[in-house]
Parts: C-alpha cells; sequence; structure tokens
C-alpha cells in the first residue's frame, strides 16, 4: 500500500491546473511533505480553454447578438518541489508553485462591446514548510511563503464619450511587487490503512504594485494600488479502500469576496460613467469551495492509474468581463510509471465550465457564456533518493 501511495494518490493533482473560482490555479496542495525519505519532483501543465459568449444588449455601438469569440487564453503552469527528512520525527519542503493567475483577450472587430480589450495576472510563489511527527497518527506543519504578482489590462470600452481624450481607451500596466504570507495546519494518519487527513490554513498575502494608468481623464497617472491575494482553507485525505486502491480528495476554501483590485483613475472612471462611486477592475461577490474525489489503483509493480471527479459550485453572482466563468465539473484520468527511484505520472482533465452572465455599468446582464469548456494536461517527474 505504501507503493500505492506514492505512486497514485500524487495524480490527483496532475493535470488540475485549470480555471477555478476567481483566480485560482495551484490549489496550494502541500503534499509533498507527506512523500517519504528525501524526494524532488518538477510538475508541467497546459490548458486550453474554450470560452466564447454572445452580448445580450445594445450596449454604444456594438449590438445585441454579437459573439465574443474566444477569450481565456490558453496557458501553462510550472512547479517543482524539493523534500527532505532530518530525522524520522522531521522534516522539512522548499515548493515553487504559479498559485494565482488570469489571461483573457477579445479578438477585435467581432462587434462585441469588448472587443479588443485584453488583461494578465500572474504570480509565483516559493513555500518552505516544515513538518513535526508527534507519533505515528499526529503532525503539525507551517511555513512561510514569498510571493511575486504582477498585473496589465487595456480596457477600450471604457472611456467618455465626450471631451479632449473622449474616446481613449483605459490602460493600467502594474509592477512586480513581493509580499510575505505563512501557512499552518495538522494532520491525522493510520499508515496501516494509508489514511491521512490534513489541513492547512493559508494566510492572505499583501501586494502594493506602482501602477501606470491612461484613461480619457489623462495620460500616464502612476499611483499604487493595494491588492491581498486571498486567504484559504485546504483539506486533503486519502485512505486504502482495497487491496492496491486508494480513495482520495480534497476539499478547498478561498476568501474571494474580499479580493479587489481597484486603480484609482479606473474607480474614478467608471464612477463618472455611472454617476456612482466607481467600481473595481476586478473583484468577487462570494467565496467559493471547490471539491475532488478520485480513486486510485496499483496494477502491478510498476503501473497505477486514477480517476479524479472534481466540482465547484456556481454561485449565480455576475461575473467578470475579464474571466466569464462560474463553477466547473472536471473528469481527470491519470496514470504512473515507477522504475527503481524514478515515478513518471501524466494525465488529462476535461472541464465542463459553468455558465455565467457579465455586466457591465448599468446593463445587468450584459452578455451571457454558457456551453464551454477547458482541457488541461499534465506530466510530473519525481525522484527520491
Amino acid at each position: 500500500m505504501k507503493h500505492t501511495l506514492t505512486s497514485v494518490a500524487a495524480l490527483c493533482l496532475t493535470a488540475s491546473a485549470v480555471q477555478a473560482g476567481g483566480i485560482d490555479r495551484s490549489g496550494q496542495s502541500i503534499g509533498v511533505i507527506y512523500k517519504p525519505g528525501s524526494y524532488a519532483e518538477l510538475s508541467f501543465g497546459s490548458v486550453m480553454p474554450e470560452v466564447s459568449g454572445t452580448q445580450l444588449v445594445n450596449i454604444g455601438l456594438s449590438s445585441a447578438g454579437a459573439d465574443s469569440g474566444e477569450t481565456i487564453t490558453p496557458y501553462q503552469q510550472f512547479s517543482g518541489a524539493l523534500k527532505h527528512d532530518y530525522s524520522d520525527r522531521f522534516s522539512v519542503a522548499l515548493i515553487f508553485d504559479q498559485p494565482f493567475g488570469a489571461g483573457i483577450e477579445y479578438d477585435a472587430g467581432t462587434g462585441y462591446f469588448a472587443g479588443g480589450a485584453s488583461a494578465e495576472f500572474e504570480s509565483s510563489a516559493l513555500t518552505s514548510v516544515a513538518r513535526y511527527k508527534f507519533n505515528d497518527a499526529f503532525s503539525v506543519h507551517g511555513g512561510l511563503r514569498y510571493q511575486r504578482i504582477s498585473a496589465e489590462a487595456f480596457i477600450p470600452y471604457i472611456t467618455l464619450p465626450a471631451g479632449p481624450l473622449a474616446g481613449t481607451p483605459y490602460d493600467v500596466v502594474g509592477e512586480k511587487d513581493d509580499g510575505w504570507g505563512y501557512l499552518v495546519g495538522a494532520a491525522y494518519e493510520r499508515p496501516d490503512i494509508a489514511l491521512r487527513v490534513a489541513l492547512t490554513y493559508n494566510s492572505k498575502i499583501s501586494h502594493s504594485l506602482d501602477i501606470n494608468e491612461s484613461s480619457a481623464l489623462g495620460l500616464g497617472v502612476s499611483s499604487s494600488t493595494d491588492i491581498d491575494t486571498p486567504e484559504s482553507v485546504n483539506l486533503e485525505f486519502q485512505t486504502g479502500i482495497a487491496a492496491d486502491t486508494l480513495l482520495f480528495g480534497s476539499v478547498r476554501w478561498v476568501n474571494w469576496s474580499e479580493f479587489d483590485i481597484s486603480p484609482a483613475e479606473y474607480k474614478t472612471l467608471t464612477g463618472l460613467l455611472a454617476g456612482d462611486a466607481g467600481s473595481a477592475l476586478v473583484e468577487y461577490e462570494s467565496d467559493r469551495i471547490s471539491y475532488s474525489l478520485g480513486v486510485g489503483r496499483r496494477f502491478n509493480e510498476n503501473w497505477a492509474g486514477s480517476v479524479t471527479v472534481g466540482y465547484e459550485p456556481q454561485n449565480g453572482d455576475f461575473a467578470s468581463n475579464l474571466g466569464p466563468v462560474d463553477g466547473y465539473w472536471s473528469l481527470g484520468v491519470g496514470a504512473s510509471y515507477t522504475k527503481d527511484n524514478i515515478e513518471i505520472s501524466g494525465g488529462v482533465r476535461y472541464v465542463w465550465v459553468g455558465d455565467a452572465e457579465t455586466d457591465v455599468g448599468p446593463f445587468a446582464p450584459a452578455a451571457s457564456f454558457e456551453d464551454n469548456s477547458a482541457i488541461g494536461v499534465g506530466f510530473k517527474i519525481g525522484v527520491t533518493f
């Protein structure tokens, strides 16, 4: 069963970097800390979304019925980890991942109100995790996370209808910024049945991006914008259910309702257009909870496989035009080949993206996004030494 633990449970995350609630991507798992002995791994994932929508109302010169074209851009995910046992009770891991991200690009010339708009949010994080085992059943873990983010957006439909700079599109570029956070948690295990339940809290990380905005209100306005990537809680579990067969899964809560990107010029401009206090460039009304459940099976000394189902419920809120999705269902399959101290795994995941509606100014809903999907593929190589 120990071979099953090391060869199958890791497949839960293979090819899992598919757009989830907010701008969640990696899931911030620390499962590598439970690998036996000294261990290193590298992972690569590629996600190919197919997300498009239809305009519902006339907005300016853009008419109802216009097709948005493909919106969310394909992206890749990289991660790596190094773990070492300093004793039979104390171990440390160093994890690199890309926890949050977004990329969207609307084709110009489609007649869609957001044609030509684009936005990108990038992040990378380096996490140091230490684990202490009180005995074979109970352990605690904690650590620090260093994170770097950057963001930019070009939104031509946010402009003034009159004035010396009328028609000037809104554009913002944010410089890279660093921040620190922490994580803490505990786990319960029963090695005889391959049972493990681990709970981890990830703190928010505060950033202050130096930005430059240009819009119909002026050109080259420099300021700073505060962004807090959200706190979250991960519950990860696994248990043996038969010889060489493992049941595994996770529950992840993310505090997206506290996430907000509000550049000063953008808020002022949208306030003038709507006659109110203005709106955020990106914000979410509700938190998100995502679930996964899978079964892994060892076929022989070398080969193992898994099937995983993922789910994130729709919340019914208006989605951002810079991320027009609302929940998902997913189905993933993976396989692992182990030879001596080397393990190679791969998988594919198909995602049924939840239908969403977006709003813009007084137009609610402004567009509908239905029957969309994404495919993610992932590969991992791990070495025990």
